[in-house]
């Protein structure tokens, strides 16, 4: 007996391991299925101890991420990923690196995130991410690309960011009101048309604390993308399907 094949997706997680476990919540939530069945088949690989991307990026440690994610991507495909998806904005810093290892589709985040961007008209985007992802200039670089001027907060905004990512979602604290209306006071005020949380723990802050749609989800948008790559269909998403 022959069975359809499904494309299964590959998530290289563990960084961090809340946003990971809230990635496989959202994709199970956005996928339009009426039965276990009906959903995609996934493994996950949840390597937590993986060093911290920003540290390496910033020059604060030789410990190189990404001959770990490596690692965990062959694992992957060996397991049969169809579609791999990096739920982490910081490790797209070694993205052509990365995708270099593998035969597989490796779905890029960024990229899909400033696309929809451009398609919404935003013309200035507030940058809400981690200081590694902001330094490396890993979402103005795409920007550029799209004729997007890409803003980074203040260094206060930035500290502010600093510490719900590391402080408060990692720490497994909650996500404070005050630092997310800090750094966003800081980017309206630069006249950002949007901010985009560039950090998969301020995914998690957003589900915690219900921001808006002045907020472009990263983690959202490769959650659709995923879902639209094994060829299923992705729901209620909002913003991201005008």
């Amino acid at each position: 007996m022959t069975r359809n094949k499904n494309r299964v997706l590959g998530i290289l997680g563990g960084l961090g391991p809340m946003s990971s476990a809230y990635f496989y919540e959202m994709l199970t939530a956005h996928t339009a299925a009426l039965s276990d069945q009906e959903h995609i088949d996934m493994v996950i690989s949840s390597r937590s101890t993986t060093p911290d991307r920003t540290d390496y990026i910033l020059g604060r440690s030789k410990d190189d991420p990404s001959v770990y994610m490596i690692e965990e991507l062959k694992k992957l495909e060996a397991y049969g990923a169809d579609v791999i998806a990096i739920p982490c904005n910081t490790a797209h810093y070694f993205y052509d690196k990365l995708v270099d290892t593998v035969s597989c589709e490796v779905l890029n985040m960024v990229d899909d995130t400033v696309v929809i961007c451009q398609e919404r008209g935003v013309k200035r985007l507030g940058i809400m991410a981690t200081e590694g992802t902001v330094g490396a200039g890993i979402y103005d670089k795409v920007c550029r690309r799209h004729g997007i001027e890409c803003v980074a907060p203040s260094a206060e905004g930035q500290k502010a960011v600093t510490r719900i990512i590391y402080d408060e979602i990692k720490a497994g604290k909650p996500a404070s009101m005050d630092d997310i209306e800090l750094a966003s006071a800081d980017l309206r005020e630069k006249g950002c048309d949007i901010a985009v949380l560039g950090c998969t723990e301020l995914s998690v802050a957003k589900k915690q604390l219900g921001l808006g749609a002045w907020y472009i989800d990263a983690l959202e948008v490769l959650a659709k993308s995923a879902i639209e790559a094994c060829g299923k269909q992705s729901v209620g998403f909002g913003e991201l399907e005008v």
